[in-house]
């Protein structure tokens, strides 16, 4: 063991007074959600009374880890770059994230099916109640592992891979569509390579037409209020298409056409503020990020609108399926998930982020790469880009996957931008030295012309060869300011040295891609495991 890891061991705290309270808060919560539940089963039998209750007490847990894990990636940015505070944050997404779980929650049949399995090959409602429940109950255990070693993963992939595999264990393998589990597959790879390129290329953008700038305010106020339009377009465009779709069905056209006309209002409504602000804030990069506080926060609320909208149906839509067999059997998937489900699912959402988030949010916010106000906009922003994108294109996206690859996309764009920017000051730094190495040269080489011309009987041929050395020298200070001087050993070492240096962690990337990787498959594997588990204890 190194030295320097002493003191992280130290460190580790044991499950404590406040670990102990979260647990039993936690257990609060099921208990509630089961005497609530009992209120609903009026209209069934005693022994299918008892199979929802436990379903929802999965359906509950399945909520609670979605709040502590997934929430994490729209909060992030926006408190690591302390454009909001961990306790605000936390209020903000609950408020927001029960909205748009109550407001425009999606159906199951989204949850259930997402083109992984044949439903049409369960026929016996008692397998599909066995493999909904160990769909739920291996997804959550799995979202509670990566909470517990800080990875942020996509809950819709823990769902999928839950379903997949509890129904390969209670059919067979034909009853997966390999083909669109393959095309889900590929999310892995398209949804932070999308976010990464979205979000670096943003920041690249602000730092050549404001921070690099000589007078900055002037360059912001004339780019943030457009960058806050074009947030405004793309938030609008991703609410109407997927937060609200549950509500009002609207093309991506009619949606777009809606954004632009909220894009040119927010314009001219921010175009004043902006320049009236900006005017009292000193030309400074710390100055010019304060102007991005206020949309950030927007974008983390509108995320976690979205977020709640649309991820609450991974926790409680095989919730409410198995609610709807129970009743009538499975012609009744198709139904729209009941507001009493919807709400369990809204609540655990808020009460695992109030709980547990603040761990995930932290790693998202600050243990990746360093964030700011400009860095965390371009990571929210590449969030909702990518997903309107990769929508209209059929591509699978992951909106997790897509917010992390925009975190790393900012660091290591930072990393190559420093480290050109340093390589070009050592090259810069060596003309200069050999420059004034070889001035200082023909200094000293006429000094000594001069005090040899004042002695007598001096050999002409001599005279000859300090005037060529003198000429020399004057042609490599002519030819070292037109072409680049070829750098030393040491120079080298010098730049070796800075490309070494690293903005993103490295280890909490390999943590990450590591999760993402084996999250179907693990989550599969546990669910055929629970599926058996719970045929055995129902039959």
């Amino acid at each position: 063991m190194e030295l320097k890891s002493i003191k992280d061991v130290k460190n580790v705290k044991r499950f404590g007074f406040k670990d102990a309270v979260k647990l039993l808060i936690s257990l609060a919560f099921l208990l509630i959600a089961m005497i609530y539940t009992s209120m609903h089963t009026d209209n069934l039998s005693d022994n299918a009374g008892s199979i929802l209750i436990v379903a929802a007490i999965f359906g509950c847990y399945m909520a609670l880890n979605i709040g502590a894990n997934d929430v994490a990636n729209n909060l992030g940015p926006a408190v690591g770059s302390r454009a909001v505070s961990l306790f605000w944050a936390i209020i903000l997404a609950a408020v927001f994230e029960i909205s748009g779980a109550l407001i425009a929650g999606e159906d199951v049949v989204t949850t259930i099916k997402k083109g992984i399995v044949d439903s049409s090959l369960i026929s016996d409602p008692q397998i599909f109640i066995w493999i909904m429940m160990a769909a739920l109950l291996s997804g959550a255990v799995w979202l509670n592992v990566a909470t517990f070693i800080g990875a942020p993963v996509s809950t819709t992939h823990a769902i999928v891979g839950g379903v997949a595999g509890a129904a390969i264990a209670a059919t067979g393998w034909e009853i997966v569509q390999w083909g669109n589990l393959g095309i889900i597959a590929s999310s892995w790879i398209i949804s932070p390579l999308l976010g990464g390129i979205i979000a670096a290329g943003l920041l690249y953008v602000i730092k050549k037409n404001i921070l690099n700038k000589k007078d900055k305010k002037t360059a912001a106020q004339r780019l943030v209020p457009l960058l806050i339009a074009f947030m405004a377009l793309c938030f609008s465009t991703y609410l109407i298409l997927k937060g609200f779709k549950a509500i009002i069905n609207i093309s991506f056209l009619g949606a777009f056409l809606i954004g632009c006309i909220i894009a040119v209002a927010v314009f001219f409504i921010t175009k004043p503020i902006i320049i009236k602000t900006s005017d009292r804030l000193p030309n400074s990069r710390r100055a010019i990020n304060w102007l991005f506080n206020i949309p950030l926060v927007f974008s983390a609320a509108m995320l976690s609108f979205a977020h709640g909208a649309n991820d609450v149906s991974n926790a409680i839509g095989p919730l409410a399926a198995i609610a709807e067999v129970l009743e009538g059997g499975l012609e009744h998937m198709e139904a729209n998930i009941p507001f009493w489900i919807m709400l369990l699912g809204a609540a655990g959402i808020a009460i695992g982020l109030v709980l547990y988030g603040p761990k995930l949010i932290k790693t998202v916010g600050s243990e990746i790469t360093e964030l700011d106000q400009i860095r965390a906009f371009c990571i929210a922003m590449s969030a909702a880009l990518t997903v309107i994108v990769a929508s209209q294109l059929g591509l699978p996206v992951s909106s997790t996957h897509t917010a992390i690859g925009g975190i790393f996309g900012v660091g290591f764009l930072r990393e190559w931008l420093i480290r050109n920017s340093i390589r070009e000051d050592i090259e810069v730094d060596s003309k200069k030295i050999k420059m004034k190495f070889e001035q200082k040269k023909l200094e000293e080489y006429k000094n000594e012309l001069e005090s040899l011309g004042k002695l007598k009987n001096i050999d002409p041929l001599f005279i000859k060869e300090l005037m060529t050395k003198i000429n020399e020298e004057k042609r490599l200070i002519s030819r070292a300011t037109e072409t680049d001087i070829k750098t030393t050993k040491i120079e080298k070492k010098a730049i070796k040295v800075v490309e070494k240096h690293e903005f993103v962690k490295r280890s909490a990337l390999k943590t990450i891609i590591a999760a993402w990787l084996i999250t179907v498959p693990a989550v599969a594997v546990l669910s055929a495991m629970f599926y058996y588990m719970l045929r055995g204890i129902m039959l």
